[in-house]
């Protein structure tokens, strides 16, 4: 079980759509519009994860026209999100959007976010510590996901509303920019191989 949890964070805690998008909504908008669309990527994320456990991902991924549409749309948005991080300029900024986005938007991105739907097929297909009893397995798997999940959400949405509070040089700003794009290109890049 030590083996899972360590997975879990480690698979949680790297930068993917759902964190970077969450600390950049709490960097344009504030805690309480980042925690709404906490709230949409936690139910998304849970959507993805009974869609793995109950065989519903697996078919719905074995149709290769709505596996290509699902891999395009994702691939476009995170390739989009990863271009405006990039080309932010001087400041820090993980999206940009004009109005904050609520739990529909959390929800959306988690369907279409392919690191969700690798980490869960990761995590509740691999790591058996009961395999004599899988529906506790299942349970417990959820709890200990969810149990990770939520704090390091909430620092990534820390961190998003902290940082526009930092006084960082214009040229650090530019590489944290540029680090960001790249892990959602590393993205992008790993959804697009594991499609091949």
């Amino acid at each position: 079980m030590l083996g899972f949890i360590s997975a879990v964070f480690l698979l949680l805690i790297t930068p993917g759509p759902g964190v970077l998008s969450t600390a950049g909504v709490g960097s344009a908008f504030g805690y309480k519009p980042g925690l709404r669309y906490l709230i949409g990527l936690f139910i998304g994320t849970n959507l993805v994860a009974f869609a793995v456990i109950s065989g519903l991902a697996g078919i719905m991924l074995s149709m290769p026209l709505l596996r290509n549409v699902l891999l395009i749309a994702s691939a476009l948005y995170l390739g989009y999100l990863a271009f405006r991080i990039a080309a932010a300029g001087s400041r820090i900024a993980f999206i940009e959007a004009k109005s904050a986005p609520g739990i529909m938007n959390g929800i959306a991105l988690q369907i279409i976010n392919p690191k969700a739907y690798a980490v869960n097929t990761t995590l509740f297909t691999g790591f058996a510590y009961a395999a004599d009893n899988p529906v506790y397995e299942t349970l417990t798997k959820l709890i200990i996901v969810n149990a990770i999940w939520i704090p390091i959400h909430l620092l990534w949405l820390a961190a998003g509303v902290n940082l526009k509070r930092l006084a960082i040089s214009e040229s650090k700003q530019r590489l944290i920019n540029i680090l960001m794009a790249l892990s959602m290109l590393g993205v992008v890049a790993l959804a697009l191989l594991s499609n091949r």
